[in-house]
């Protein structure tokens, strides 16, 4: 299975994508490394408004990946991100398994409903991706 981990970028979730890539590599899952693969770091960037070719090679570049996924887990945690509820929506609509990864309490019902399962801890989320593997 094919996963890509979608979390906030803009507002300092880089580090988390990172972390749970490397985690869900040692495990033996195949990740799609938007972030790595092709040095797609935009972290930096703080304000995209004058940037809208950037932007686009962004979206673009992400949206590729999504395609090629057979799972997109989001990270939900106390940042909220455009960029993942639409790539949630788009898994979803594409036939895709999304699976919410949220910690921490989440006050809002959307990405729950676009979600397949929701793991609270790294243990649930493991355990349903071995599940849907077998």
């Amino acid at each position: 299975m094919k996963i890509m981990v979608c979390a906030s970028i803009g507002y300092g979730g880089i580090n988390k994508i990172r972390e749970l890539y490397s985690k869900l590599s040692k495990a033996g899952f195949e990740v799609l490394n938007h972030i790595d693969e092709k040095q797609m770091d935009y972290s930096n960037v703080k304000d995209f408004r004058e940037q809208k070719e950037l932007a686009k090679k962004i979206v673009e570049h992400d949206l590729s990946y999504l395609e090629k996924a057979d799972a997109v887990i989001a990270i939900s945690d106390d940042i909220p991100s455009f960029g993942t509820g639409i790539e949630m929506y788009v898994a979803k609509k594409s036939g895709k398994k999304v699976i919410l990864f949220s910690p921490n309490e989440l006050p809002t019902p959307w990405p729950v409903n676009f979600s397949d399962f929701v793991a609270t801890n790294e243990s649930e989320l493991f355990d349903f991706l071995h599940s849907a593997e077998a």
